[in-house]
């Protein structure tokens, strides 16, 4: 029998509970299985500089379990993985905009998924409109997502300096790397200083 045959793993039991998570390095401390991700294994896609999108499946109320490979019919299409994907994360997990002491904002959710909301363009795009400016990003952790209007110099400078704090402590670094995402251009980008 097929891992993706077993009652455990069959597309039609988890396709509601399988959400996309961003990472740099192949390797997540909560996540059953995530301790040895591999691309060899694992379906992995590439998102934006160098960060990449992996697939988990919600088990429990905080147990993930990394989706590989051998776990998906071979009938599945890629892209309509990744709408379902972020589909549930839209349905199931709340993402707030809070103010930050230094003039910025972060990205709140439940602790596994705030990275993955680099996924919503309309997250960025409605911060983007409310501040009248582009917005420069930062996601140096799983559960730490940062932004500052472009133009207000001392904000992304503080800014770099929680991220920077944030990256240090955290188990589940993602990256330092700022990106920008254009008012006008409403794309989200690599950002160099």
């Amino acid at each position: 029998m097929k891992k993706y045959e077993e009652e455990h793993y069959r597309y039609e039991r988890i396709q509601d509970k399988i959400y996309p998570w961003i990472k740099k390095e192949l390797i997540d401390l909560h996540a059953l299985n995530g301790k040895h991700i591999s691309e060899n294994d694992t379906l992995v896609v590439s998102f934006i500089g160098d960060l990449k999108i992996i697939f988990v499946i919600k088990r429990e109320e905080d147990v993930y379990e990394v989706l590989k490979d051998n776990m998906l019919p071979p009938e599945c299409n890629i892209e309509a993985l990744y709408q379902k994907a972020c589909e549930n994360l839209v349905r199931d997990v709340e993402f707030v905009i809070a103010n930050t002491w230094y003039g910025g904002f972060g990205i709140l959710a439940d602790g596994h998924n705030e990275a993955s909301s680099l996924c919503f363009k309309h997250i960025w795009q409605v911060c983007a409109d409310k501040l009248k400016d582009d917005i420069l990003i930062m996601v140096p952790a799983k559960d730490t997502v940062l932004l500052a209007p472009a133009s207000n110099e001392d904000a992304v400078e503080k800014m770099k300096e929680h991220a920077s704090g944030a990256y240090e402590q955290s188990a589940d670094r993602i990256s330092m790397k700022q990106f920008l995402f254009s008012q006008e251009g409403k794309e989200l980008t690599v950002y160099e200083d």
